[in-house]
């Protein structure tokens, strides 16, 4: 079982100096080590998790013609809700067993980004449940804090100026993504004909810099070990764990770790809340050199290209039924999705 470094994040941003420094430290070390890590002091209280896991109960317990109605198909900038099956995160694995809802970051119509049409700028798909979408926002803005402070962290452990990823934060790509997983009895055999088990999610590693992870409690997270093996996850309990996404191991030229990660199907239903913290999306990936670095290992690249290249190798294997589906549902007329 698998214990991570706790990192008060407060103590990154109001602790005293030499709070700061031995923060700072553990969040280092963590990154360049395992690229995981527990978060304490993130002011996110049992109410308002429990509120949160509510609300997706709410909305996964739709019927399947009520939730397609918010389909991710219905939008190009990655919101909106995600069927069973509709994701491989393995080229050569089955796809994976879960059901997902996005919710990106809120901006009005007339924005000029939304007005613009700008990769991953588009309206949010909400569903009409009572208080639903002000429970998605108010959490989504937590986790923004959250990850903005972490950021500084990052900063004065990379040696950089305090506000370094400050302006690529201002708007960013983030994602706030619920799951379901169901319970192992409810899934059944796999579909078309592969003889291998699914996966609840395959073997991957994150797109963007950091992801914020809340669970309910239910096993199923595993990590892989720089020996191959792989390790079930302990609870975290009230603490949000972080993991580095491939986005920052790009950035700072491979100093820290994006490591692989899946779930395993579970034996009872399993819900997880993840926020995805990507940059702004014309935001330049370009690595960070340290005093040890003599080359840089990646080319320079924008947030937007580098989460597009990621995103349609996920849905490659159903884009022919997704298009369908969208062509479908956008001649709905008044049965068509709620924007």
């Amino acid at each position: 079982m698998l214990h991570f470094p706790i990192v008060d994040v407060r103590m990154l941003t109001d602790g005293s100096p030499r709070q700061q420094r031995e923060a700072i430290a553990t969040l280092g070390a963590a990154c360049r080590e395992t690229g995981f890590f527990c978060v304490a002091g993130h002011g996110i209280d049992a109410a308002t998790r429990a509120k949160l896991f509510a609300a997706s109960r709410q909305f996964f317990c739709l019927t399947i013609a009520e939730k397609r109605r918010f389909s991710i198909a219905l939008s190009p900038h990655n919101r909106g809700y995600v069927e069973m099956e509709a994701e491989r995160l393995k080229a050569d694995a089955p796809p994976d067993r879960k059901e997902a809802f996005n919710v990106g970051l809120e901006l009005p119509p007339d924005h000029p980004e939304i007005l613009a049409q700008r990769p991953l700028r588009g309206l949010n798909l909400w569903p009409t449940i009572p208080g639903w979408r002000d429970t998605m926002l108010d959490y989504y803005d937590r986790c923004f804090r959250i990850g903005q402070s972490l950021h500084r962290g990052f900063s004065a452990d990379l040696g950089l100026a305090a506000d370094y990823f400050d302006p690529k934060l201002a708007l960013p790509a983030a994602v706030l993504r619920l799951l379901h997983y169901p319970a192992r009895a409810a899934v059944g055999s796999p579909t078309g004909g592969s003889a291998v088990a699914p996966p609840g999610a395959g073997e991957h590693t994150d797109y963007g810099n950091i992801t914020l992870l809340a669970t309910d409690g239910v096993a199923g997270l595993e990590v892989r070990q720089l020996d191959g093996t792989w390790v079930e996850v302990a609870d975290t309990q009230d603490l949000l764990l972080c993991n580095i996404g491939d986005c920052l191991m790009r950035w700072t030229n491979d100093r820290y770790r994006s490591t692989p990660h899946r779930v395993r199907i579970p034996e009872t239903e399993r819900y997880s809340v993840a926020f995805f913290l990507d940059p702004n999306p014309d935001a330049l990936v370009e690595p960070i050199l340290g005093a040890s670095d003599e080359i840089s290992r990646y080319a320079p690249i924008s947030v937007s290209d580098y989460l597009h290249s990621r995103l349609d190798a996920t849905y490659e294997h159903r884009k022919a039924e997704l298009h369908l589906h969208l062509d479908v549902t956008a001649h709905a007329g008044e049965d068509g999705p709620a924007r």
